[in-house]
Parts: C-alpha cells; structure tokens; sequence
C-alpha cells in the first residue's frame, strides 16, 4: 500500500466501500452512482452468489451492503443473514420494493424508489467514519 492510500486495484482505502446487491440494473447503476458521488467505492453485483465469491475471494472490507431482497438463487433474506454472519461489523441495509414489515431485521432499510437524500441518510446513520463530500 502507497503513502497515497491507493491499493493496487486502484480503490482508495481511506473511502467508504458499500457493496450493492441489486438484479436490476438500472436500480444497480443508480444506487452506484448515488454511492459514488458521496464519495464511496462501490462493489456492486447482480446476485447474491456473486456478491459472495466478491467479498470472500477479494477478503473486501466492507463498510456497509445494500441487498435487494427480491434477487434469482439466493434471495435477499439468506444473504443479508449470511452478511451479518460472515462480516458482523458491516451494516446491512435493505432496499427493496416490498412493505417493510416484510424486511429481515437487519435494522436499517431503504425503500425504493431511492434517492441521493436516502443514500446520505443511511451513511450518516449507519458508517461513523463517513463524511459528506
């Protein structure tokens, strides 16, 4: 690692890293470039199996995901378990079209439709060393 903070994949350590679990991808590139311009790196993946072999086989640190709960294979709700299992420090939050009675108890959600409003309330609320560019 440089004096920089740049890593060799070229992502900075030093900024947030949100991990986007989200099929569709219009929903996908939107909640990226949300993300980005609050000045997170994002690692955004289309299922849940994906976003799996991405955090495990990169050994990613993850500051907060976002999981869609309707995705193909795996669905939301065995994903956002098997997050909070396998990375216990990193917030998950749920964005979905469904009634949020329906949400697993992750404690945080963000219903769609999404805004850049709703994406900067989730990193104050739930990544402490955030900060608003």
């Amino acid at each position: 690692m440089s004096r920089t903070g740049i890593i060799h994949d070229r992502v900075r350590v030093d900024r947030v890293r949100v991990l986007i679990v989200e099929d569709s991808q219009d929903q996908r590139e939107l909640l990226r470039r949300h993300f980005e311009m609050a000045g997170c790196d994002v690692v955004a993946a289309e299922s849940a199996e994906s976003a799996i072999y991405a955090y495990e086989s990169g050994n990613l640190h993850l500051d907060l995901a976002v999981v869609d709960l309707l995705l193909p294979g795996m669905d939301g709700w065995e994903l956002s378990g098997r997050l909070q299992l396998d990375r216990p420090d990193c917030p998950v939050v749920i964005s979905s079209v469904l009634d949020q009675a329906d949400y697993p108890p992750t404690g945080a959600a963000m219903p769609k439709p999404i805004s850049r409003a709703n994406v900067l309330a989730v990193l104050s609320a739930y990544v402490p060393r955030w900060i608003a560019p």
